[in-house]
This record gives structure tokens, sequence and C-alpha cells, in this order.
């Protein structure tokens, strides 16, 4: 993994604490938007923690510009708040989640091993904060083009994405193998044509697929 923040104090105790976990490597640092898209291309890590206010480049660009040179890596953006108004952004460009910089390091470290296994890191209470331009943007477009049908199974699926479930506990809570709910995953997102199990849970939150208080 690598991680990406313009604060070198914090990056590098970021760094140093991640390095004591037996089961996580970091591969590089960076300083900039710039320097974190050179990283990606050189080094192609699993994961990038990324702060999102950066010289330079910003986060956000910085995301599209590693998607291209990288796309297997998956990133996480780091935030001071998670009302930031352009996590929506960082949603819609490629980022598998969210982190809040004031973390403790074994969030951190769980956060990145969730993300790592294809995850995603977001709540559905997040999803709602990220919804309003999400309906703004898909508003017309769902009126001209009706929604693809799931098949009962895939709901299911979806919903157990959408609260947070990794693959393992969907297998073991619908009684199905784990390859089978990666097939499903991956057939939801081709038929509402989305990018990332993080769009799914906005779907799902949008579609009114899910109990929110």
């Amino acid at each position: 993994m690598a991680v990406v923040d313009d604060q070198e104090l914090f990056r590098r105790g970021l760094t140093m604490l991640l390095g004591v976990e037996d089961d996580i490597q970091v591969v590089g640092e960076a300083g900039d938007g710039v320097a974190a898209t050179e990283l990606a291309a050189s080094t192609v890590p699993d994961v990038i923690l990324m702060d999102v206010r950066m010289p330079k480049r910003s986060g956000i660009e910085a995301c599209v510009a590693i998607k291209e040179v990288a796309p297997t890596a998956r990133i996480i953006m780091l935030t001071v708040s998670d009302e930031e108004a352009d996590l929506y952004d960082a949603v819609k460009n490629g980022a598998s989640g969210y982190l809040l910089k004031d973390s403790s390091i074994d969030e951190v470290a769980q956060a990145i091993r969730v993300v790592a296994d294809g995850q995603s890191l977001i709540s559905p209470s997040m999803a709602i904060k990220l919804l309003d331009e999400f309906k703004q943007m898909s508003r017309s477009d769902r009126q001209q083009v009706p929604s693809p049908r799931l098949t009962d199974r895939e709901l299911e699926v979806l919903k157990l994405v959408a609260q947070g479930l990794n693959n393992r506990e969907i297998a073991k809570r619908l009684f199905i193998s784990e390859n089978t709910v990666k097939n499903h995953v991956r057939n939801i997102l081709e038929k509402l044509q989305l990018h990332s199990r993080m769009e799914a849970v906005m779907y799902a939150v949008r579609e009114k697929l899910l109990d929110i208080p």
C-alpha cells in the first residue's frame, strides 16, 4: 500500500505505525497528487491512502489520474470531516472509501484490509449525505430509462452489500459460496452500470431498498 499526504509528520507517522502490522506493507509515500500518480504508476499498490486536499493536484484529481495508470489500485480518501462536499466526487471518480483523519491506527489498518479484500468503506448513513447531488444528476435519466430488473437473489445480495457486509458474511447469511456472491455482485454492478460497491450502496438508498431510520 501507499500513503499520500502533504503533511509530512502525519504521513511519516502513519507509515511507521502501519509498518508494524504483519499483513500490511507500505511500498511508498508521496506528498502531493502529482507524486502520488507517479508512485502509483511505478509501484501499483493494492491500496492507496490519500488526503482529499493536497497541493499541485487534489486528491480527487489524483484519484482520476491514478485510476488511469493503476486501475487495480483501491483508493481510500482521507478527510478531516465527513461533511466534505467533494466526497461525492471521490466516489464518482473511483474511490473505494473514505476515512476520517482522527481515526485510530487500528481503524486505519482494518480499513486497508477491508478495501484490499474488495469491499468498500461506506455506511448507509454516509450514503444519505452523498445522495443529494447523486439524485439531482440521475433524476432526468430515471424518468427516461426504467431501472434494470435484478433477480430476487441479486436484490438480496445488494441489500446486504448496502448494509456493509463483506462477501464472506453475505455467503454465510445466504448459505451460498463466496464465489457465487462475487458473481452476483459483478452482475449487479454490470446491470446497474455502477463502478463500485460504494455506488451500489448509494443506489440501494436512493431506491429505498434499505430501512434506514
